[in-house]
């Protein structure tokens, strides 16, 4: 009877280990399936939407990796699950990369609608709406949005803020042969004279922070 007694003991302990076991496998395989779910699903969501929320989703995506690294610890057979789990990483780096690319181009766009409104100029560049009857009112609206917004500017911001200048000078000289007054011309090289330093000394300034940041 001892012996019978001693046998179901034994064997009741090797079922509770196992089914332990096996509950702790299916808790981590659910971990790592949520995981990947979620890395899909960011995937699928409006890119303004993730644009917006990307701080907050960054972190959200930190914590779940981890997570689902540890419940790999619990896998006695992981690589399927690592297979899933780099995957998943590939995706959202791919996604990071894109969400990059639209942060640059969309303070690049800021920066244009600050320099000549809404809407005006785009990645085409396009400056066939600048003639000679509001050249002028273009350079004023440039130089004085660029002095105004200047301590919000960033390095990358002043090296547009040149190449739109660059751009803006190149039409100039189109205008000017489709007529462009003398008093218009002579505001003009007024406003280019007090533009010509603050672009200058700002974007040496916003270099110099920059650099000063990336030491630390």
């Amino acid at each position: 009877m001892r012996k019978i007694n001693l046998f179901l003991g034994i064997a009741f302990i090797a079922l509770t280990v196992v089914s332990c076991k096996n509950e702790k496998e299916t808790k981590a395989q659910k971990s790592i399936d949520t995981y990947v779910v979620y890395v899909d699903s960011l995937g699928n969501l409006d890119r303004v939407l993730l644009q917006t929320n990307w701080s907050d989703i960054d972190a959200s995506y930190q914590t779940k990796t981890s997570e689902a690294e540890i419940a790999l610890q619990d896998l006695i057979d992981k690589e399927k699950a690592e297979k899933d789990i780099q995957a998943s990483k590939e995706k959202y780096e791919a996604l990071r990369a894109e969400m990059a690319a639209t942060s640059v181009a969309n303070a690049k766009q800021r920066v244009r609608n600050h320099l000549f409104g809404e809407g005006k100029i785009s990645d085409d560049m396009n400056f066939s709406w600048v003639n000679k009857d509001n050249i002028l009112g273009v350079y004023q609206q440039f130089v004085d949005a660029a002095e105004k917004n200047k301590d919000t500017y960033t390095r990358e911001d002043w090296d547009e803020i040149k190449l739109m200048y660059e751009a803006l000078d190149s039409r100039k000289n189109t205008v000017e042969n489709e007529g462009l007054n003398a008093a218009d011309n002579r505001k003009i090289a007024g406003l280019k004279l007090k533009f010509a330093p603050l672009l200058t000394l700002n974007r040496m300034d916003a270099k110099s922070t920059e650099m000063e940041k990336a030491k630390e």
